[in-house]
């Protein structure tokens, strides 16, 4: 089985900002894709950022500039560095992962419990 934790939700004022960490642990061969996505209250869950084993990246439009993915493969970890936050930016924030469990196994997409990322304006 594999497991994604979160950490480092919480509430910040506009303007200020907030580092996101998801664990990956448990049966991993390798991981492959890993990224962020939000669900604002009364809104569908939206891609924030995604990040590549090789470390290519891709924004939502809204976001370039002032958030950072970015990833540790040696600890399975990825990170969401996010500056200059925004009212809007408000919602809970899941991690996602492609995660091969063995050498024989076939990719599958995990996700984290979710925090919540409230900036007040």
């Amino acid at each position: 089985q594999v497991q994604l934790v979160e950490s480092g939700g919480g509430l910040v004022q506009a303007g200020g900002s907030l580092r996101l960490s998801c664990a990956a642990s448990g049966s991993i061969f390798s991981t492959n894709a890993m990224g962020w996505y939000r669900q604002a209250p009364g809104k569908q869950r939206e891609l924030v950022a995604v990040i590549t084993k090789s470390a290519s990246t891709n924004y939502k439009d809204s976001v370039k500039g002032r958030f950072t993915i970015s990833r540790d493969n040696g600890k399975n970890t990825v990170y969401l560095q996010m500056d200059s936050l925004k009212f809007e930016d408000t919602a809970v924030y899941y991690c996602n992962a492609v995660v091969v469990a063995d050498r024989w196994g076939s990719p599958k997409v995990y996700w984290g419990q979710g925090t919540q990322v409230t900036v007040s304006s």
